[in-house]
């Protein structure tokens, strides 16, 4: 009895019924390391190519008004025309960015799993506002790797941040006497080298993780052997699942079929609509119909034939009847013993023409 598995284990690997419904509720395997990855590569395109032209925008309305401040009339219209503009070429210097960051959250979502719209999640849940179940959450065996993680990820990242500052410490010390003019490139620059450095730590970190939590997700969606059981009996009752495994079952058959052709003695033919295949040993009863078939499976089963060597054999009435009458894998009816008979002692015959001319030669 101890060696039977205990019933109320998860040991079966998900259904596809439970993984679409777990899909439905906006339950998916997902590392928030990737989509952090995906944002750190948002934010190197973005100093890469938009911090330069964000800052121009955003310093060509002010810089009148910083270098000739008094040539405004600091009245109250002045006032407000000056934060209109600033306000249109923030909109205007930050939309790019904005993009560039939408764009890279989807697609870290995306590549990890296709396109959710649940609103299960959206639900209010008393776990959510609830101090036991937040304390939980933060204490409990996942909130204490999170801050793990996160505080290994602050550690790694400030020893990049060091890596790309302390050796240039004297260049970036002179950028107080240099033109202002060359400071933003020098500056890029070095914001570029450190995100790159950051990028690279978190490619291992999110390919780690992510295969973590899917693994963490697969063993999560495992089912008992009972819920195996009661789903299966679920399905059975829904007319689209039985059609499927009839449809399954009726292809099953036929590749086995198709597979006993073969073996079989002499195909009686219609001989373009009908094929059976009918295999007759000696002791056996009754010849036994291993395939039968028409139009395509018919063609099919004569082209099986011709490969195999197995005589075809033209008989339009006992080919309709044969098909008529007789399952695969039954034996031949009583009322069809002469004709068979006549066919079977015809391909003998031939059979023994055959040997007696290779003998001969």
């Amino acid at each position: 009895m101890s060696d039977q598995p205990d019933q109320s284990e998860k040991t079966e690997d998900a259904s596809s019924k439970k993984l679409e419904e777990a899909h439905k509720k906006g339950d998916v395997a997902k590392s928030q390391e990737v989509s952090a990855w995906f944002g750190m590569i948002g934010i190197g395109i973005i100093v890469a190519l938009f911090v330069g032209p964000m800052a121009a925008q955003l310093a060509a309305p002010l810089s009148t008004f910083i270098v000739e401040p008094h040539a405004y009339d600091m009245d109250g219209g002045n006032i407000l025309r000056i934060i209109q503009q600033l306000g249109i070429a923030v909109v205007a210097a930050l939309g790019l960015p904005m993009l560039v960051l939408v764009v890279m959250a989807i697609a870290g979502n995306l590549v990890q799993h296709k396109p959710v719209f649940s609103a299960e999640n959206m639900k209010p849940k008393f776990s959510k506002i609830s101090p036991l179940a937040g304390l939980k959450r933060i204490f409990g065996p996942q909130g204490m790797m999170n801050f793990f993680k996160g505080l290994a990820k602050l550690v790694i990242v400030s020893l990049i941040a060091f890596w790309v500052v302390w050796p240039e410490r004297d260049m970036l010390g002179m950028l107080m006497r240099v033109d202002l003019a060359v400071v933003p490139g020098v500056l890029q620059e070095k914001v570029l080298k450190l995100i790159g450095g950051v990028i690279a730590i978190m490619t291992v970190i999110a390919g780690i993780d992510f295969a973590f939590q899917k693994a963490q997700w697969a063993k999560k969606q495992k089912m008992t052997q009972k819920e195996v059981k009661d789903e299966f009996k679920q399905m059975e009752g829904d007319p689209a699942v039985k059609a499927k495994l009839r449809q399954i079952r009726h292809e099953r058959g036929r590749k086995r079929m198709m597979a006993q052709v073969p073996e079989a003695s002499v195909i009686v033919t219609n001989p373009t609509h009908y094929s059976v295949a009918l295999k007759y040993e000696e002791g056996m009863a009754a010849p036994i119909c291993v395939a039968k078939g028409v139009d395509r499976m018919a063609f099919k089963i004569r082209e099986i034939a011709k490969e195999n060597d197995i005589p075809l054999v033209e008989n339009v009435p006992l080919a309709r009847a044969l098909h008529a009458t007789v399952e695969v894998d039954d034996e031949v009816p009583p009322e069809h013993y002469k004709a068979v008979a006549q066919v079977i002692g015809y391909v003998m015959r031939l059979k023994g023409k055959m040997r007696r001319g290779s003998a001969r030669t």
